[in-house]
C-alpha cells in the first residue's frame, strides 16, 4: 500500500492554479479509490481552496465531497495569513500548526509519505 501527502499550494487566482487543484483532488481520489493511505493539506495559498470548493453549486464540489475524508487539514499559520479561518472552521476542517504554526513535512516524510504538490 502506498502512503501518499497532497499537498495543495496553488492559489485561486488563475485558471492553472484551478486545473493545479483539481488535479490534486484528482489524484487524492485515484490513490483513495486503489485503496492507498492519502492525506491532503491545504498550505500557503492553497487555504483558499476550502471556501472554493465549498461554494453553493461549485462545479468541483462533488469531487471535493469524494476525498472531504482524506483532507488531512489546513496550515493554520496560512489560514491566518490569508484570512480564511471562518472558512476552515465553517466546514470543519483541521488547523495543522506542528512546526512554527505550519503542517510537519520531515513527519510526513519520516511516516513514510511521498509527498506530491500542487
Amino acid at each position: 500500500m502506498n502512503k501518499i501527502a497532497i499537498v495543495v499550494l496553488a492559489d485561486t487566482a488563475t485558471p492553472g492554479d484551478f486545473g493545479r487543484a483539481v488535479n490534486a483532488l484528482m489524484t487524492a481520489k485515484e490513490f483513495k479509490e486503489a485503496g492507498d493511505e492519502v492525506k491532503i493539506i491545504f498550505d500557503g495559498a492553497g487555504t483558499k481552496w476550502i471556501g472554493k470548493f465549498n461554494e453553493e453549486n461549485g462545479k468541483y464540489n462533488s469531487l471535493f465531497d469524494s476525498v472531504r475524508d482524506k483532507v488531512a487539514g489546513v496550515c493554520g499559520y496560512c489560514a491566518s495569513a490569508f484570512k480564511v479561518s471562518e472558512d476552515v472552521a465553517k466546514f470543519n476542517i483541521n488547523l495543522i500548526d506542528e512546526f512554527d504554526g505550519h503542517p510537519s513535512f520531515k513527519k510526513l516524510v519520516d511516516e513514510g509519505f511521498t509527498v506530491l504538490t500542487f
